[in-house]
């Protein structure tokens, strides 16, 4: 309320209770004004109350939501559905225009600040969470994969005679297909064993610049997030290597943000040579619904161009739900589950070593994989041929979601593109495994109970491994599997 409407308060309810009423205003007032002031990530969360009022000012600045409005075109904000409506805290018309996602909206104002804020919150985050040089950063609603698409789509008008892009090994199929779908031809790099970690062959990237030529290299494609025992690139070198070169670089960092390492390397890589931007989910680090991403890099102009490439108006949903998010938990909120994720890690890698050592197997040695782990199936694979992929199956029957069972010599066509040893990073890994991550928001008793559940799979594997594994050998999802006495 204005000050006009809180003087007329002060004659229908005691003045008193009315300034009382008018201070705790206020205060959720003050918390706003920083916001819009300083456009950073609150340290401290807001509360519900403070969230909803924020959103409910934003919304009644859209033309939709104007008590005199009279609507003649075909986009005016209309919704069908009240619960559709509510939902969206009655902000309907989206971000972005025709031509720049970035625009602001002349009948929206309030989704304009909405996007603008979002941005500049999240571009906080990024620096707190370790890359303190970032430029430039932009929400988009669509995940890291099509958001990677749209990086190369951009490459191509500064580099049009560009054929090739180079990508050492990872067995994701979203960040292969990006290359695909913007109409490229990726140039896959085999990844190096040493020890049991998969690393980044960097003579081989470099004779592969060499052979094609750089100016037909469109970029460098690198990743730093993944499933161990793949371990994140070498971004200093590969950064060094495309600034020698004079070579784009893109890397997908698509869980990194929750990862201090991930973000060191990606810092250090723009200190020390040429990074051009960096793709990073919103569910994965930020535990919101899936469909958006971020775009940030150390050029802003460039950043500004992947905008400007995005054809169209956007939906906000994906910006709503990152901006409740972190004005929810504020900075010291996130930078806690950072913290707990961090510690779980250790917890699950001590956890996963003494269960592969009660079942003769092992932890693999991935230290410069800060997520993912990986434990052995050596024992499991030579007890039946059919005992590895049954294990994925009873976890998950199990209700044990996220565990990844990796058999050896798969093979998989992706677009056209057959990989072999698909899964393992590799066309010969040594050994099958088991793939676990502490990724943020886990908790120790996810930890504890994927354990008990893994443990009592391995045994009853075991007990059936003299045998051919059938169906009926398997207990149901709802029935503990007996331990061995």
């Amino acid at each position: 309320m204005n000050i006009e409407n809180l003087t007329l308060c002060e004659k229908i309810v005691s003045p008193s209770y009315i300034r009382q009423g008018s201070q705790a205003r206020r205060g959720h007032e003050q918390l706003i004004r920083l916001l819009l002031d300083q456009g950073k990530c609150p340290e401290e969360g807001w509360s519900e109350s403070t969230v909803e009022l924020f959103l409910n000012e934003l919304a009644v600045m859209d033309s939709n939501n104007f008590l005199g409005n009279c609507g003649v075109g075909e986009r005016e904000g209309r919704v069908a559905s009240r619960l559709v409506a509510n939902r969206h805290y009655r902000l309907i018309h989206g971000i972005g225009r025709s031509g720049d996602i970035a625009a602001v909206q002349p009948k929206a104002a309030g989704s304009s600040l909405l996007n603008k804020l979002t941005n500049s919150v999240v571009l906080d985050i990024l620096k707190i969470s370790g890359v303190r040089s970032v430029a430039s950063c932009f929400v988009v609603p669509m995940a890291t994969g099509m958001s990677l698409t749209l990086c190369f789509l951009t490459l191509r008008h500064r580099r049009p005679k560009a054929r090739f892009i180079i990508w050492p090994r990872i067995d994701q199929k979203s960040c292969f297909k990006s290359m695909i779908t913007a109409g490229f031809e990726p140039v896959v790099v085999e990844n190096v064993l040493e020890g049991d970690e998969l690393r980044t062959d960097l003579e081989a990237v470099q004779r592969k610049i060499e052979e094609l030529g750089a100016e037909n290299v469109l970029c460098l494609h690198s990743t730093t997030s993944c499933f161990a025992p793949r371990v994140p690139d070498r971004l200093e070198e590969l950064a060094t290597m495309c600034a020698k070169y004079d070579i784009p670089h893109i890397v997908n960092n698509a869980y990194g943000v929750q990862s201090s390492k991930c973000m060191h390397l990606i810092q250090q890589g723009a200190r020390v040579g040429r990074i051009d931007a960096f793709v990073q989910s919103l569910d994965k680090n930020f535990m919101v619904p899936v469909g958006g991403a971020i775009i940030a890099g150390f050029d802003e102009s460039f950043v500004q161009e992947i905008s400007k490439m995005y054809p169209g108006r956007a939906s906000a949903s994906p910006s709503l739900d990152i901006l409740i998010t972190l004005l929810t938990l504020g900075a010291k909120g996130y930078k806690k589950y950072l913290s707990e994720r961090k510690e779980i890690y250790s917890f699950l890698a001590e956890e996963l070593r003494s269960l592969a050592s009660a079942h003769g197997e092992r932890l693999l040695h991935t230290p410069h994989n800060p997520i993912s782990l990986a434990m052995s199936l050596d024992g499991l694979q030579a007890s039946c041929s059919q005992a590895v992929t049954q294990l994925g199956s009873m976890l998950f029957t199990r209700q044990v979601s996220g565990a990844r069972v990796i058999p050896l010599c798969k093979e998989q066509t992706v677009s056209g593109y057959t990989f072999r040893g698909f899964m393992s990073h590799s066309e010969s890994y040594p050994c099958p495994y088991l793939n676990a991550a502490s990724a943020v928001g886990i908790t120790r008793d996810d930890v504890t109970l994927c354990m008990k559940r893994l443990d009592k799979c391995l045994k009853a594997l075991k007990k059936d491994g003299k045998t051919a594994i059938t169906s009926s050998s398997v207990p149901p999802a709802d029935q503990d599997v007996p331990d061995e006495e």
